[in-house]
């Protein structure tokens, strides 16, 4: 009897399942096994899940959409916990827009649209979860999450928090949640009442020149480097010769350079060979370390 069963704390129909591969749980299309993988159904199922993962000295790594993730070949020696539908509420509450760490940040951007409200328009193409965005502060367009951030609600330390959008200390592709290891439960966008029109308009734009300038018929992570002062991740790999590049199934995208894709049958090993060719290429060619933006776990094959 496992350490769940044995806890006693969960129901049937979220005991967590063993060996579960997450390569269907990623944009990427790669990964390995999880030890355990559960999808609570609620925030009680979830605190529950986290007890006895702590009890147990299991690492846990917290999953919306699987858009920013690589995980290693060799999976996660650990507790994946998926936060699906059930933690995809939107609502709007006291003058602000508010949502679950579950729901697609395309599905916040159209709620903040049906309801007349602009400042999110940036992030109706970008691929993740409103917990996973507020996590890294995701952005696209000149937009960014911490811009309309009024405050998080976290899991710190087994103890639920309120933190404002100030108190997140909102970097580039950063937070104070990704500092701390905080869980982020839900968020409150604060946004400006705008016209219906202008902000569909804005969004259609947006999704056109996402259609035509990336990569969106392949598995991808987004773009898979951060972007360097004073320099564009996506301009350095192309001068360094390497657009189109492959290591296996994984290749640097033909149609724009910062995108790594799966193009059939990649490995993560693929991956990770061909971002360390891609940083070491282009410090040599332009003297710039590219940092990656995807987060990467788990262990090797």
């Amino acid at each position: 009897m496992d350490v769940f069963e044995r806890l006693n704390l969960l129901k049937s129909d979220i005991t967590p399942l063993k060996n579960v591969p997450l390569e269907k749980y990623t944009t990427l299309r790669v990964g390995g096994p999880a030890d355990y993988f559960a999808e609570p159904a609620s925030q009680e199922d979830l605190l529950a899940l986290l007890t006895a993962a702590r009890d147990a000295g299991l690492p846990v790594l917290l999953m919306g959409n699987g858009s920013n993730l690589l995980v290693r070949d060799g999976g996660f020696r650990g507790i994946v916990i998926r936060l699906g539908k059930a933690f995809s509420e939107i609502r709007e509450k006291d003058g602000l827009l508010l949502a679950q760490a579950g729901a697609l940040l395309s599905g916040l951007s159209r709620a903040a649209l049906e309801a007349g409200l602009t400042g999110l328009e940036f992030a109706q193409g970008i691929p993740g979860t409103v917990g996973g965005g507020v996590y890294m502060n995701a952005g696209a367009y000149g937009g960014e999450m911490k811009q309309a951030v009024a405050w998080v609600r976290v899991l710190a330390n087994g103890e639920i928090r309120t933190v404002s959008g100030d108190e997140m200390a909102f970097g580039y592709r950063h937070s104070r949640a990704m500092e701390e290891g905080w869980l982020v439960l839900e968020a409150a966008f604060r946004l400006n009442p705008g016209d219906p029109a202008a902000i569909e308009g804005a969004m259609r734009d947006f999704a056109a020149r996402r259609k035509e300038k990336q990569p969106l018929e392949y598995p991808s992570a987004g773009s898979f480097f951060k972007r360097p002062a004073g320099h564009f991740a996506g301009a350095l790999v192309e001068q360094a010769g390497l657009k189109g590049f492959s290591v296996g199934g994984a290749q640097v995208s033909e149609k724009h350079a910062g995108f790594l894709v799966n193009r059939g049958g990649a490995s993560a090993k693929d991956f990770l060979l061909l971002m360390e060719t891609v940083q070491k290429r282009v410090q040599a060619q332009s003297g710039v370390w590219l940092e990656p933006e995807v987060r990467i776990v788990g262990e090797d094959g």
